[in-house]
């Protein structure tokens, strides 16, 4: 019965996407290429610390997108990025979507498509090229992967959006067991505030306590707030949890990992503004142990500088970067960096 349901809603969007494609009167197609570079310098004040200072790029991003008709648009992506053998540049298919915009309330995306757990969070923390949103830099999701998902304008204030994604992420290939992540959200947007609940579900066979496998389902759950006082200043706070899991991609029973993040920007002008943020990120304790099973990554993080824009396309930031760990065994990390990227 599943499979007939999946099969008809196949037919379904196949026919829609018929039926868009040809309806091509007065329209033009075209296309736009786009692509930004994350550079940045750091020095590491870390006590013990090898490696002082680097110039590094740490991401290249370049695409092409093409109205094909006016309700139809496909994008692809590619993710320049260290992969994890260890080679610096490595390229990887970060979108390879095409999107079906079906009425004026409802719009499909499928292929390799953009993921919505950490979108608005980050999009409203405004510093991806200095550092990523929590939900991604701490492993409890994916900015991209295979699937399918569509997106619901409910009014003018509540949007929603449901997917089915392999759940790896858009670095790795559909695993073994062949399960695939399900999940929704739902936004409200009024005036300056905007607040989102997400939640997702994957399970995987895993060994447990004894050597035996088991299906574990892991769930990851996100919620955020933000609020916009004025074109000057703004702030947000996010509450996250992945339960069975040491990272989104990977399940594992009774692993949980749970985190905070604050963080406010106020602008002084179209060139200048200040931001900072603190994340808290910490683990439970497995039974028979007397640590946190992440300790050795638990820790409060703190990030704050100065952004400076002089055109348009161009942001750099002169920013320091600490990060106090809850294992009194290792050393805190403290760094400076300046960042900037740069689009065209």
């Amino acid at each position: 019965m599943k499979r007939k349901k999946l099969l008809i809603g196949a037919i379904a969007l196949f026919l829609g996407f018929t039926a868009a494609a040809q309806d091509k009167a007065e329209f033009t197609p075209s296309g736009e290429v786009n692509g930004k570079v994350f550079f940045n310098y750091h020095y590491d004040m870390t006590k013990g610390t090898e490696k002082e200072s680097s110039f590094e790029i740490k991401r290249a991003y370049f695409g092409y997108d093409y109205n094909i008709a006016k309700e139809l648009k496909a994008s692809i992506t590619l993710d320049v990025d260290k992969n994890d053998g260890g080679s610096d540049y490595t390229v990887f298919l970060k979108k390879a979507q095409l999107e079906w915009k079906a009425s004026s309330a409802v719009k499909v995306s499928l292929g390799m498509i953009g993921t919505v757990q950490f979108s608005d969070q980050e999009s409203f923390w405004g510093y991806r090229y200095i550092m990523k949103s929590f939900n991604d830099e701490y492993g409890f999701g994916s900015s991209a992967d295979l699937g399918i998902k569509a997106n619901f304008k409910l009014s003018d204030s509540f949007s929603a959006n449901a997917f089915v994604i392999n759940g790896e992420g858009y670095k790795k290939v559909q695993d073994d067991d062949g399960k695939q992540r399900v999940g929704a959200s739902l936004i409200y947007q009024n005036k300056g505030l905007i607040a989102k609940v997400y939640g997702d579900v994957n399970s995987a066979k895993t060994t447990v306590a004894g050597g035996t496998e088991k299906d574990v389902t892991a769930s990851a759950l996100a919620t955020f707030i933000g609020y916009k006082f004025s074109d000057k200043f703004r702030l947000a706070a996010e509450y996250n949890l992945l339960t069975n899991g040491t990272k989104y991609s990977k399940v594992s029973d009774n692993h949980n990992l749970e985190g905070l993040s604050f963080y406010s920007t106020y602008t002084f002008d179209k060139k200048w503004e200040v931001f900072g943020r603190y994340d808290y990120l910490t683990s439970n304790t497995l039974e028979g142990e007397t640590e946190k099973w992440n300790l050795s990554n638990n820790g409060n993080a703190i990030t704050t500088g100065v952004q400076y824009a002089p055109v348009k396309g161009v942001k750099m930031a002169l920013n320091y970067q600490g990060f106090m760990k809850k294992d009194s065994a290792s050393e805190d990390n403290s760094m400076v960096y300046v960042n900037l990227e740069f689009k065209f």
